[in-house]
């Protein structure tokens, strides 16, 4: 089952960058509007800034400074991904900050519907609080995390620990630290904030 599901999710995550990118192209080739550009990051990140997967990150409301790490990231590719990579490459180096802007200045959507209570926080949490702030909201240079989906922080955080993302040696270095079961714990936290 969980092979299933992991091919559904690639092919899935293939058609529906297929459909972003081809939609990104049109768009820049009819007009050089940054922001109608940018309208097609709706196909994943959701038109009301609520992802269709919980596999994709929220990015409405999300850290002006980190959405530009990101972009770049992506564009350099020192974040690789089969959707926003070439996505980011579209993206020209004086639009970043524009681009990141745009998203960082609209509102996080309400919590996930099926993000249970947050409980007590776990153990090893304190460290996270010096990047991400005390409420977990992100600021300089780090994202926001409360509210992020269960499922796409549990896979960063894993991805961090594996060294298949390795654009944040402090995320890879604590995420090692950590057993799968404290990053579970921490993922559960975290979308319940």
């Amino acid at each position: 089952m969980r092979v299933g599901t992991t091919m559904f999710r690639h092919l899935l995550s293939v058609t529906l960058g297929a459909a972003a990118i081809a939609g990104f192209m049109q768009v820049a080739n009819a007009a050089d509007d940054l922001e109608a550009r940018l309208q097609t990051c709706n196909v994943c990140h959701g038109a009301d800034g609520k992802p269709i997967s919980s596999a994709i990150p929220t990015i409405w409301g999300q850290q002006t400074a980190y959405m530009v790490k990101q972009i770049h990231d992506y564009r350099a590719k020192d974040r690789d991904n089969t959707v926003m990579t070439p996505l980011a490459g579209t993206i020209k180096q004086e639009e970043t900050r524009k681009a990141a802007a745009y998203f960082a200045a609209k509102t996080w959507p309400a919590a996930h519907a099926a993000a249970a209570a947050a409980g007590n926080e776990p153990k090893g949490m304190t460290v996270c609080k010096a990047c991400h702030q005390p409420n977990f909201e992100g600021g300089l240079p780090a994202p926001r995390l409360a509210g992020q989906s269960y499922e796409y922080l549990a896979a960063a955080m894993k991805s961090f620990a594996d060294e298949t993302r390795t654009n944040s040696a402090d995320m890879m270095r604590l995420m090692k630290m950590l057993t799968p079961e404290e990053r579970d714990a921490m993922a559960h936290y975290l979308a319940g904030l």
